[in-house]
């Protein structure tokens, strides 16, 4: 199963850097999107798979009995997804306010600090 992750997790991280590399805002966000499943893909995967009992100490012993889970991925991947998906949600707004005062979601076009019909800027002063 965690060969079949390292594949999924290799694809999804391929994927997202190919989104981020496009010149369109829109696919530049679901790169970015994807690239954080990627990471807590990965996150989740190397914390370890498989039926491992939780991390509950029993009345009467002071550790577990067994092996058991580490809580630490979990909540690490937990917290990640509520602050990708806030960031998302900020990017998507940005990306649209953008979208709106340039008509347009190419990056190519969006030269507002540097026009195509002015000259280079100054080298020096």
């Amino acid at each position: 199963m965690e060969v079949a992750l390292c594949f999924v997790v290799a694809a999804l991280f391929a994927v997202a850097l190919y989104l981020l590399l496009s010149k369109h805002i829109i696919r530049m966000l679901l790169g970015v999107v994807l690239l954080g499943n990627a990471v807590n893909l990965l996150i989740f995967t190397n914390g370890r798979i498989g039926p491992i009992a939780p991390p509950i100490i029993p009345d009467g012993a002071e550790v577990p009995l067994e092996a058991v889970a580490n809580p630490l991925p979990q909540a690490l991947i937990l917290t990640a997804i509520v602050i990708s998906f806030s960031f998302f949600a900020f990017l998507l707004v940005l990306a649209y306010r953008a979208y709106q005062d340039l008509q347009t979601d190419d990056t190519d076009r969006m030269r507002v600090a540097e026009p195509e019909d002015e000259g280079l800027p100054p080298l020096g002063y």
